[in-house]
């Protein structure tokens, strides 16, 4: 059975940063493409980035390019998301996701995705 926890959430003031992680269990995690998603309440669960099976590829949504980076250490079984440069709007719950990939590509629909952690939540302040 497939678990993925997400860890490292809480508030922070804007302009701080805050590493999450996702550690996951029950497959072959590099066999696994990951990704971070998010969402408000009341409002659609929204890409944030993600990674490849092996760490060669990444892919960010716009509104975080160039302040969040994703990363993964296959050793560990565990993804991370460092976010820097917070803004209030990045507040949100902060969900992992995994599926299995037959090659480099990553993903960004949520429906792309199979497994689901229970997120983690990251309040910015102002």
């Amino acid at each position: 059975q497939v678990q993925l926890v997400e860890s490292g959430g809480g508030l922070v003031q804007a302009g701080g940063s805050l590493r999450l992680s996702c550690a996951a269990s029950g497959l072959t995690f590099g066999s696994y493409a990951m990704g971070w998603f998010r969402q408000a309440p009341g409002k659609e669960r929204e890409f944030v980035a993600a990674i490849s099976r092996r760490g060669a590829g990444t892919y960010y949504a716009d509104s975080v390019k160039g302040r969040f980076t994703i990363s993964r250490d296959n050793a560990k079984n565990t993804v991370y998301l460092q976010m820097n440069s917070l803004k209030p709007e990045d507040t949100d719950l902060y969900y992992c996701a995994a599926r299995w990939s037959a090659d480099g590509s990553t993903y960004s629909r949520e429906y792309e995705y199979r497994n689901w952690g229970q997120g983690t939540q990251v309040t910015v302040s102002s």
